[in-house]
């Protein structure tokens, strides 16, 4: 067995977290001294973008040792507007460190990064930063982060403490019976905090100053005592591609995580040949022979495969953080069409959450965004990059769609010599629950390679609702019947298939509208706390009683993000900057104003001909079209009685 760790530095921007990274490195062997973001000298924060603005855009990995364990380190974004690089970095870690700001304590976007780490099941250590700034506050933020975990937070400051030796008996009953029988020695104290913290049951708290070094020995001692993780390189192989690059000769590089197994230079994986094995220490890298279980590296060769892909049986959650608004990208008439969708791509094949769509009708080129210090640093790297000056039109409101009942969505796709067919039952899910496929067609009616095929097909792409065209989301798709054809059926022919019984479900479906809110975290002077409250409620949102914290109130709640996007200079100019406002994702609900923007949008979905709902059959040896209206009479098998398909019935 192998015992590499790999651990993740996370934050709210400003918390200090790249400074905390350069520190373990150096104490890690692996820097002569650390470098700091405001010396524009940091190994992980090289890209020029990330230099000039002193901010992690991009997620940075090194190497280092402590005693006698190897760590590999990813140093995560830590703004909100690039939370998806950070949560793709979540699926390679073993272990996270959360660092938070005793300045500017729990923020909204802490939060965020606490429950995706939860919904991770990630072990995680605090470390309370910047304790000897003036207006560090290191009770009151002790007290926020024992909000955010409960009781589970426990301090190991001052070492083993008897108050720690209790927290960590009881967590097990077998624990607490020979603590309190005195029969515990620094051993068993060992080994059952380290187990209790990788089981998530405690969460240890360290506290210091990253930039001066104070109090990361004690972290790195921690983490060298209670973590644990075992690899085998012996098992089959198995991993994750976790993130694409581009180097300066603009090769595609994929990033892997190695869960099992070796993998070695000119090995096939996911059916393409590797070039080269890398190992990256910031931006440097060296080559390498072969990597095994546990290891972070880097691969040439892989000119197909995207984020989340995983081999040998490694499992990955899917992303739920999502892009909030959608621009219009614009560039000088010189630069040519193709050239400026060629460096998109490539953009958007490190950040997927892009969504780079093409208006052929209209020749126009949208993009989904975080926020706007996103589309800036988009700008940034075009033109560095690619020597591409590119501009973009105001954000607007990225909607999505979902469905209030359960319908049946039919597809047949038959020109000549192709053929394929696709069952879906469509049904809604809970809000935030994403799309979720399931199979109840029988593998004789259907083989299963087929429905693996359909699978994919439901979740390689956004699919657009009938309202507006914005991707839906929220649904339980079934697959109840296919069938296929003993000569002429491809794979293709599927994809049509299900594309189009997805679009003749939405169709027949009570479609609804979703909108995107913000969950705001503000503080003010209790006399301006009314005021922002009926801020809120003008605004469409929900705002909880307020929490007084002396001469300053604390609210919190949701609001629309299309009411609230303008609202930080009017709240900055009411408070004369003296209020403190965070936004982070609140998720999607109900549109407020559903039929004024529908109106706005007029949507034509019959119109929209890239995405027909419409069915394609065969006869006297030439395909036609039948209408979606039509279409499920004319179909060649039929579903058994899918208005009584139980929600609970088990996946195939």
């Amino acid at each position: 067995m192998k015992h590499t760790m790999t651990i993740g530095v996370l934050a709210h921007v400003d918390a200090g977290k790249t400074s905390l990274s350069e520190q373990l490195l150096f104490r890690g062997g692996a820097l002569r001294q650390p470098g700091r973001v405001d010396h524009q000298d940091a190994l992980l924060d090289f890209d020029p973008v990330e230099r000039r603005r002193g901010i992690t855009v991009f997620s940075g990995q090194a190497r280092f040792s402590y005693g006698e364990r190897d760590y590999f380190l990813l140093d995560t974004p830590g703004h909100a507007d690039f939370s998806g690089e950070m949560e793709r970095c979540l699926a390679a870690l073993d272990c996270a460190i959360l660092v938070v700001s005793a300045v500017d304590g729990v923020q909204a976007h802490t939060e965020t990064i606490w429950r995706l780490l939860c919904e991770h099941n990630l072990p995680v250590f605090f470390f309370l930063n910047k304790t000897d700034l003036p207006g560090a506050d290191v009770q009151r933020t002790r007290e926020e982060l024992e909000k955010l975990c409960g009781p589970s937070l426990i301090p190991l400051e001052a070492g083993f403490s008897p108050e720690a030796q209790e927290q960590v008996a009881l967590t097990d009953e077998n624990l607490l019976e020979a603590y309190l029988a005195g029969e515990m020695t620094e051993a068993d104290w060992q080994e059952a905090l380290c187990r209790a913290a990788m089981q998530r049951q405690l969460f240890p708290l360290y506290s210091g100053s990253a930039l001066s070094g104070e109090g990361v020995d004690p972290l790195l001692e921690g983490l060298s005592r209670f973590t644990h993780k075992d690899y085998d390189p012996e098992a089959p192989l198995s991993g994750l591609l976790y993130q694409i690059r581009h180097d300066k000769q603009n090769k595609r590089i994929a990033l892997l995580k190695l869960t099992g197994g070796r993998l070695r230079a000119k090995d096939m994986l996911l059916d393409e040949k590797l070039h080269e094995l890398r190992s990256y220490q910031g931006e440097k890298y060296t080559v390498l022979e072969q990597a095994e279980a546990g290891d972070l590296l880097a691969v040439t060769g892989l000119s197909q495969a995207k984020s989340g892909t995983v081999f040998g049986g490694a499992e990955v959650q899917s992303p739920s953080i999502t892009p909030l608004l959608t621009a219009r990208v614009l560039w000088p008439k010189e630069q040519p069409l193709p050239t400026v969708l060629n460096a998109m791509r490539i953009l958007e094949d490190e950040e997927p959450a892009l969504q780079l769509r093409w208006n052929e009708e209209l020749q126009e080129l949208h993009i989904a965004v975080m926020g706007p210090i996103q589309l800036e640093v988009l700008q940034e790297s075009a033109r560095l990059r690619f020597g591409l000056e590119l501009s973009f039109g105001s954000c607007e409101i990225l909607y999505r769609e979902s469905i209030r009942n359960r319908v049946l969505g039919s597809g047949h796709f038959e020109p000549l010599r192709h053929y394929a067919e696709v069952h879906l039952l469509l049904e809604p899910g809970p809000r935030g629950s994403g799309i979720h496929f399931r199979s109840l067609c029988p593998t004789d009616q259907l083989a299963l390679n087929w429905q693996r095929l359909i699978q994919t097909h439901v979740g390689e792409q956004e699919h657009p609702g009938a309202l507006s065209g914005f991707p839906v989301t929220d649904l339980r798709i079934s697959l109840l019947a296919g069938a296929s054809h003993l000569k002429h059926t491809e794979g293709g022919d599927f994809r049509e298939a299900t594309y189009r019984a997805i679009r003749h479900g939405l169709f027949q479906a009570e479609s609804l509208l979703l909108e995107p809110f913000y969950a705001f975290r503000i503080q003010v002077r209790t006399e301006l706390a009314g005021r922002v409250m009926a801020d809120i409620q003008r605004m469409q949102g929900e705002v909880e009683p307020p929490i007084s914290l002396g001469e300053s109130s604390l609210l919190r709640g949701v609001a629309p993000v299309s009411e609230m996007m303008e609202y930080a200079r009017d709240f900055a100019a009411m408070t004369q900057g003296r209020g403190r406002m965070q936004l982070s994702f609140g998720g999607y609900r109900e549109c407020h104003n559903a039929q004024e923007v529908l109106e706005r949008l007029a949507y034509d979905r019959e119109a929209d001909r890239a995405h027909p709902a419409d069915s394609v059959f065969c006869s006297h040896g030439a395909g036609y079209t039948v209408n979606w209206r039509e279409a499920a009479a004319a179909m060649h098998c039929r579903p058994k009685n899918w208005e009584q398909t139980p929600e609970n019935e088990t996946r195939l």
